[in-house]
């Protein structure tokens, strides 16, 4: 039996560089994963056959999960006939720009690599990822990374100095394929300055990495649901040092000093807000 943990990810920018000819859209974004996190527990069975057990609302057929997706491929790639048993316990929440799938899909991947002890190299098992979700190649590697391309193409970057984070989840969900094709360019005001983000992040300068926070899809998602921007306002204003969405959204993440100021202003939107899912995290700066 393997057990491993599928950390979330936000985006500390998020650019739109323009469409590309399959029809995807070339991005340029700095992520960074989180340790609000999903547990895979991987386990071989006599029989031959994918067993997934987990719940998740909205996903009936669970051929359609990427965990089994993930699954299915790994062992027709290395033609495994053994069977496997996998089970999630779900904390990152779905629809919310966290990429908990991708985060699964990957620690599947690892975990697989790991229960079979086939030693596949992480860049191997990233273009495995590939195929299935342009996030899940950043998910494999953890840390900090500028993604390029799809999403799919990305380099190690210095991580985020000490701190620590305030997530919110409202109750909507966003579909990612909903926010890409409505974001037109024109609507943007900011663009994010991605080298002046990367110097920032080498510095360890959390000052300048605050006031370099951006995401183009704010554009879209915020504009359909402009309680987003309240929620903003309102973790800065319990002291929050920036807040931003992530990804397409709807989640929303805070960077504070210190996770004990994580905690209160968590605290706070608990009371203020009953409708939403609010999280105290940290960064989680290590790889696998």
């Amino acid at each position: 039996m393997v057990t491993i943990t599928a950390n979330g990810k936000i985006n500390l920018t998020l650019d739109i560089l323009g469409k590309r000819p399959d029809g995807y859209h070339e991005v340029e974004m700095i992520m960074q994963a989180i340790n609000l996190s999903d547990i895979v527990t991987l386990e071989k069975i006599a029989i031959c056959d994918i067993i997934l057990d987990c719940a998740i609302d909205g996903i009936e057929n669970k051929k359609d999960n990427l965990i089994y997706k993930a699954a299915k491929l790994f062992l027709q790639t290395y033609k495994i006939t053994t069977g496997v048993k996998i089970s999630l316990q779900k904390n990152i929440p779905i629809a919310a720009g966290l990429a908990g799938g991708s985060a699964d899909a990957a620690a599947t991947l690892h975990g697989l690599n790991r229960l079979f002890m086939l030693n596949r190299p992480d860049e191997e098992l990233c273009e495995l990822g590939t195929r299935l979700g342009s996030d899940i190649p950043f998910c494999i590697m953890g840390g900090t990374m500028l993604a390029k391309g799809r999403g799919e193409k990305i380099i190690p970057v210095q991580s985020l100095p000490e701190c620590a984070l305030v997530i919110l989840k409202p109750q909507m969900g966003i579909s990612t394929a909903w926010v890409y094709n409505n974001y037109h360019a024109a609507a943007v005001v900011h663009h994010p300055n991605t080298r002046a983000m990367l110097h920032e992040l080498t510095k360890k300068n959390l000052n300048g990495i605050c006031k370099l926070l951006e995401n183009v899809l704010e554009s879209v998602t915020i504009k359909r649901y402009p309680q987003l921007a309240v929620y903003k306002e309102k973790l800065c204003s319990y002291g929050a040092k920036a807040a931003l969405m992530s990804g397409s959204g709807p989640s929303i993440f805070a960077i504070c000093e210190n996770y004990q100021s994580a905690q209160q202003i968590a605290s706070q939107m608990r009371a203020d807000y009953s409708d939403i899912d609010v999280y105290a995290a940290k960064p989680a700066n290590t790889t696998r």
